[in-house]
């Protein structure tokens, strides 16, 4: 499949960039500071094996329907916002006035970076003025968005590097709901649930802030499918109860419908959770390019594979275009 419809896959970056405070425009900030706009990528050396050697001069690009997919997946956060971001009192019309901007954008937005190498350190920086780079400090809301990047090859040989921007779901969600712990076992009140909080005095509060509900929820997806479809595992203590519309955008209904989730091995919900894999509405597995090949060959499952007990209907199929659109790194 050709990406930005001349581009064939070379490599992916093997870490996320997640949005930091400093980097973003000043409206979307939480804490103080006018930011800046270099952004830090990894190690140098992680950076420039992947870029180019010191002092490159990188061609990106996004495109606009990854950035209408973001800003639609993001708008939850806009709207009711799990930080105390610096204009979040605007933020209602500057999600409509951002949404606007990128309906305007050409199909593919190119621009390049530039490594920072006059920064002393082993940290890896880069930097631009082109809009497109400016496009990401704009869109982005800090800790809750992060990039991630692959190497393509045009047909002339040449490199270009597609970043796309995604959101992350488990930092609202620890945001809203505190950290989350991870029981397994048809007896626990609660699945990825149970923050302890302590008072000023460190005696631990009898309030609980957990996920309410979660157990006829983990019961009722049992009860329909007692093992993960992929593992064919069915010890429940190894089982995780996975929603598909993460749990950070669901409403109170969604949060408990049995239908928006699956029965999955630990790894398989970990991948699920975060995009690595999602599945077809006839029962195949997609697998994300943007898990590095070799990854890929450790899960030891196939792109495509059909897995013959996934348990499918109308109501998951809906659940499951909404994966598919906003959770799937496709």
């Amino acid at each position: 499949m050709k990406i930005a419809g001349q581009y064939t896959f070379a490599d992916v970056y093997d870490s996320i960039i997640t949005i930091p405070d400093c980097f973003v425009l000043t409206k979307n900030k939480i804490g103080t500071g006018n930011g800046e706009a270099k952004l830090y990528f990894g190690s140098k050396l992680s950076m420039r094996n992947f870029f180019g050697e010191a002092g490159f001069s990188a061609k990106c690009f996004l495109l606009k329907q990854d950035l209408l997919s973001y800003m639609e997946t993001i708008k939850a956060e806009y709207l009711n916002p799990s930080y105390d971001y610096r204009g979040k009192s605007l933020f209602t019309a500057l999600w409509q006035e951002r949404y606007k901007k990128v309906q305007s954008l050409e199909d593919v937005i190119y621009f390049h970076v530039q490594d920072q190498e006059q920064i002393d350190g082993p940290r890896g920086y880069i930097n631009s003025s082109d809009e497109g780079y400016y496009l990401i400090r704009e869109l982005s809301l800090p800790l809750v968005s992060y990039i991630s990047a692959m190497r393509v090859e045009a047909t002339d040989g040449s490199f270009c590097y597609y970043l796309k921007l995604f959101v992350d779901f488990e930092a609202i969600e620890t945001k809203k709901n505190g950290p989350l712990v991870f029981n397994y076992g048809r007896s626990t009140d609660y699945v990825k649930e149970k923050t302890v909080k302590y008072d000023a005095g460190g005696k631990k509060q009898n309030k609980d802030n957990g996920r309410i509900g979660q157990e006829k929820y983990r019961n009722a997806l049992l009860e329909e499918c007692p093992f993960c479809p992929i593992t064919m595992i069915n010890d429940e203590r190894l089982l995780v109860a996975s929603h598909i519309k993460p749990w950070a955008v669901c409403d109170e209904k969604e949060k408990i419908e049995p239908k928006n989730g699956f029965i999955l091995s630990p790894l398989f919900d970990r991948l699920f959770d975060q995009g690595f894999i999602t599945f077809t509405d006839d029962k195949h597995v997609l697998i994300s390019q943007w898990l590095t090949p070799k990854n890929t060959q450790r899960i030891g499952l196939k792109n495509d594979s059909y897995i013959q007990l996934l348990p499918i209907d109308d109501a998951r199929m809906a659940y499951l275009e909404y994966h598919r659109k906003s959770v799937f790194r496709g």
